[in-house]
């Protein structure tokens, strides 16, 4: 069962890391509205942060760690695509055997496709 779910999470990582980045940063946004510009009117966003009050310490510091994970999926996601791509370009055999491993386990924690890709890649040099 727990496979499954991180199998989901997998393939979708980059959506997920937007949408906890997105959400992050509304909820992160309300509370800085809330403490620092409450004057500011700007209709059904800012009457649902006057009812919320000081709830709004919470929604802050709830929006903060939203935001500094989606950040952190999305840097993480693209670094390890990048090193992928980057690595799967090359032509030589010894280049792909020497960093084969490391590969291997970034491949585990990125979509399905890029595991094809690498598959396909290896055929193709015969490894």
């Amino acid at each position: 069962m727990a496979g499954k779910i991180t199998g989901f999470f997998r393939e979708f990582v980059l959506a997920f890391s937007l949408l906890l980045f997105v959400v992050g940063l509304f909820l992160m946004m309300m509370g800085v509205i809330w403490y620092w510009f409450r004057d500011l009117q700007l209709g059904f966003y800012t009457d649902t942060i006057s009812q919320l009050k000081d709830w709004n310490a919470y929604i802050l510091a709830l929006g903060f760690i939203a935001f500094i994970f989606g950040v952190w999926y999305l840097y993480s996601y693209f670094k390890k695509r990048k090193f992928v791509l980057e690595e799967l370009k090359t032509n030589k055999r010894s280049e792909l055997l020497k960093k084969r491993v490391e590969l291997e386990d970034t491949v585990k924690h990125l979509p399905s496709k890029y595991k094809k890709m690498l598959e396909k890649k290896e055929e193709e040099l015969r490894l």
